[in-house]
């Protein structure tokens, strides 16, 4: 799009220019009635109203000129103008972080990761800026051939024109909706369906604004549920280092102050970010 911007604006100050430095150097006369020749397209014309009479007159004073600029293509059908284009891409950036929170995998792995954080009982290791920049790279890891495909089907025939812009808006949904609708439980898609009172609709009928809920529902579902599986190693330690000190009659000692040394060990021992971001990976194929 900045190419064709650079191009348009080109053209109108090369027009622009041309025109004024003509009615600088050389400014002409228009008679009207003369016999002009009008197009229906863009016109660009300075005339005065005064016409000059056949013998002339050098005392008359001249009329000042006027500048007339019309709108080339308005009874053309084909694609959307530049200035709307614009407001598109200015709307699309802004809702670039929602897009990619809600229409990619980075919800599910990142509230993962959150979880296992919560689960060894550390608050600020990792940081929250290193699990949403693991959780984004994952995100282009597992959202590459969707990406790949958006690139070659809509967005390479739109910036070599030959498509339009809402042809490639249409062609960049497609691969997105069927990445969402095979993590989305059939049951969650038929409840917006219900809630919407859509009628019995097919899958490659489905409007956005029922794929797109129904797929973070279950997104939330799924990491819900691989959380729980997180903890439950975790909270045998708690339990095991509870009894231990219950049983020694350290009644005043934390048990998480005890436990988070075997969590970390264990954590370790069986390689966990590995097994946690091989699980991320396989839960989406």
């Amino acid at each position: 799009m900045s190419r064709r911007l650079r191009a348009v604006f080109g053209t109108v100050v090369f027009l622009l220019w041309g025109v004024l430095g003509r009615a600088q150097t050389s400014p002409t006369i228009v008679v009207p009635g003369a016999g002009e020749a009008t197009s229906a397209g863009a016109t660009t014309n300075i005339t005065t109203p005064a016409a000059a009479s056949a013998a002339g007159t050098a005392s008359a004073k001249p009329e000042p000129w006027r500048l007339n600029i019309g709108l080339e293509g308005t009874s053309k059908p084909g694609d959307v103008s530049v200035a709307i284009q614009l407001v598109i891409l200015m709307t699309l950036l802004t809702l670039a972080p929602s897009l990619i929170l809600l229409m990619t995998s980075f919800t599910r792995i990142v509230i993962v990761l959150g979880f296992v954080r919560t689960a060894i009982g550390v608050q600020s290791a990792p940081a929250n800026q290193i699990i949403i920049g693991l959780s984004l790279f994952l995100t282009f890891f597992l959202m590459g051939p969707s990406i790949e495909r958006i690139n070659n089907e809509a967005l390479q025939p739109y910036l070599a024109g030959q498509i339009t812009s809402s042809v490639a808006i249409e062609k960049a949904t497609v691969p997105l909706q069927a990445f969402m609708l095979k993590q989305t439980r059939t049951r969650d898609l038929e409840f917006f369906l219900q809630l919407g009172r859509f009628p019995p609709t097919k899958i490659e009928e489905l409007p956005m604004r029922v794929v797109i809920p129904a797929f973070v529902i279950s997104e939330l579902q799924t990491a819900f549920q691989m959380g729980f599986l997180l903890f439950l190693p975790f909270l045998v330690i708690d339990f095991l280092v509870s009894s231990v000190l219950m049983a020694l009659g350290m009644m005043m000692m934390p048990p998480s102050v005890v436990s988070l040394p075997f969590k970390l060990l264990l954590f370790v021992l069986v390689d966990g970010w590995h097994l946690v971001v091989k699980s991320l990976v396989e839960s989406f194929r």
